[in-house]
């Protein structure tokens, strides 16, 4: 299936604003966790021992707060699919604009939009360790197999954002050269 540039930019434009929205919300529970414990639900993503994780675990004894920090781990599950496809869809209009004929820049620039779906699979990978651990308790081999995932779910998400800013500096770019083709503004 091939969609219009317009297509394209429309689904970009509106999985990114669903993604920056869920991740206000995310935001925000993470603010009033770490405000009531110490500790937000995103502290997990750096703790490399399983007695960090029980640090952490022990401060969300108290029933509010541990409902509170698993809803943020449950609710990174639809954050996950929204900015997957938002860094996907910005990548492909990256592609779109800075390689739109095939060959060789083309191909690398569409495996490389895989990567932001791929940071999103790890991010789940690392949520479902993470949750694991705070129902079976935790253990250091757990939570080094959850930062390794931290580690590849941020390098997608770094990809998918370099693309995504080029795709929208092209956008940028693009109007420019239109508007000065069409007899703008000139100096």
């Amino acid at each position: 299936m091939q969609l219009s540039r317009a297509a394209l930019n429309g689904r970009w434009a509106w999985t990114s604003a669903a993604a920056v929205g869920a991740l206000a919300v995310l935001s925000g529970l993470d603010t009033v966790l770490r405000a009531r414990t110490g500790y937000g639900a995103s502290d997990l993503q750096n703790v490399p021992t399983g007695w960090g994780i029980r640090v952490i675990m022990d401060h969300w004894t108290a029933l509010p707060d541990a409902a509170l920090a698993g809803f943020a781990l449950g609710f990174d599950y639809l954050f996950m699919p929204l900015y997957g496809a938002a860094l996907y869809f910005g990548s492909i209009a990256a592609r779109e604009r800075f390689a739109p004929r095939p060959g060789r820049l083309s191909r690398i620039m569409a495996i490389m939009a895989m990567a932001p779906v791929a940071g999103a699979l790890f991010d789940a990978c690392e949520n479902g360790l993470q949750i694991f651990m705070l129902a079976h308790g935790p253990s250091d081999m757990l939570a080094q197999l959850a930062l390794r995932a931290t580690f590849a779910k941020f390098v997608g998400v770094f990809i998918g954002l370099v693309l995504s800013f080029a795709a929208a500096a092209g956008l940028f770019m693009t109007a420019k050269k239109k508007d000065e083709s069409e007899g703008g503004p000139q100096a």
